[in-house]
């Protein structure tokens, strides 16, 4: 079997060597940055192609001959990149997290006779397949609630923040809008709004605030009410309000002294030396997941509790754990055969198969991703 992951960066190096650890399995890793892919080389047994990704017409030249394509792009161009795998009849699993919906890709997935599954990481991922394999189970499911949040062990006194993310995908939750469902109707509320102070013992007190994770679940689940809230260190909350309502995240460009400039450009630029995390940096990622609903005329409450840690003996930083080995998971799923569904297929429409959601949480746990689930009558 022949994969290529279109991006090596935090979350799609991990997945190349995740994948790389299967003999029957050959891998080739696409990316614009030829001393990542040298390193890659070096280390794991794998190939390397240099190539700029942002061209769709390069993207159907490369993926032809691969069974399978995993995306691991950033958000600006992995829609694009999405629509070029389908269009060149290819399966893909996906993570890039882009903004536009994946959705409207459907009829064209149908058409090519592609399985694409998209948002395949930890949040929007993990978390949905969870949410799937539960409503499979009751007759009713009535609420979600998931608390998540990646976070350095060892906290930085100016934002209390680090990420390996560029910080204008994280400033992009900060400011846009974000949806959630009450009593059935989709309620909109600003970035950063409804902070919250929860407790996690082996982490300690941590702030929890609206960001726009439901993503597919507001299309695809008739629950409710569903909410994701992003987790922080106290503090960090108020520092990014004070910063987007000085003006700091605008996205229009002002004039200063002749030159037009974008301040939230701006901001991202002096914030990455204090944001990006170094080598040797450690991060834990928090989950809590709470579903409620009725079975057999008793309500129930699924708790799925998941603390993941930085992993010492391969340098691999938690929240690329977390994201990467679901994406795996699911990549060689699809890449064995067990799930042969045509079309765009959110990740919780994979939950709802019990042998697949098994499979999953089964690969993250060999992997020391654990997940405790907690069933109560209420």
């Amino acid at each position: 079997m022949r994969v290529v992951v279109l991006g090596a960066g935090y979350v799609g190096n991990v997945i190349a060597r995740d994948l790389a650890e299967d003999p029957s399995t050959e891998v080739s890793v696409v990316d614009i940055n030829q001393e990542v892919l040298d390193r890659l080389k070096h280390n794991y047994d794998l190939h390397g192609v240099c190539a700029d990704l942002s061209n769709p017409d390069t993207i159907k030249g490369i993926v032809e001959d691969f069974d399978l394509v995993v995306g691991a792009l950033p958000w600006s161009i992995g829609f694009k990149a999405l629509e070029a795998v389908i269009e060149a009849g290819k399966n893909i699993v996906d993570i890039s997290f882009f903004t536009e919906d994946a959705l409207s890709l459907d009829g064209l997935a149908k058409e090519k006779g592609v399985t694409a599954v998209f948002d395949c990481g930890v949040a929007p991922g993990s978390s949905n397949i969870i949410l799937g394999y539960v409503d499979s189970i009751l007759d009713k499911t009535e609420s979600f609630l998931c608390y998540v949040g990646g976070l350095p062990v060892e906290r930085n006194w100016l934002f209390d923040y680090r990420s390996p993310y560029p910080p204008i995908d994280v400033i992009e939750e900060y400011f846009q809008l974000t949806r959630y469902i009450e009593n059935g109707e989709i309620v909109v509320k600003p970035g950063l709004s409804e902070p919250e102070l929860l407790d996690f013992p082996e982490v300690g007190n941590l702030v929890a605030f609206n960001t726009d994770g439901l993503r597919s679940l507001i299309k695809t689940m008739d629950i409710p009410f569903m909410k994701e809230k992003t987790l922080r260190y106290p503090g960090h909350i108020e520092q990014m309000r004070l910063l987007r309502e000085a003006g700091f995240f605008n996205t229009e460009e002002i004039d200063v002294k002749g030159v037009k400039i974008k301040p939230i450009e701006v901001a991202s630029k002096l914030l990455l030396d204090h944001w990006m995390f170094e080598e040797g940096d450690e991060d834990v990622t928090v989950m809590k997941i709470v579903i409620e609903g009725m079975k057999d005329d008793k309500r129930l409450r699924y708790t799925y509790d998941m603390l993941d840690r930085y992993d010492r003996e391969k340098r691999i930083l938690s929240i690329a754990r977390t994201t990467g080995y679901t994406c795996t998971a699911v990549a060689r799923i699809v890449l064995q055969g067990k799930f042969e569904e045509k079309g765009v297929i959110p990740p919780e429409l994979l939950g709802k198969h019990p042998e697949v959601y098994h499979q999953v949480i089964e690969y993250l746990r060999k992997r020391d991703v654990m997940f405790k689930e907690t069933i109560e009558e209420l």
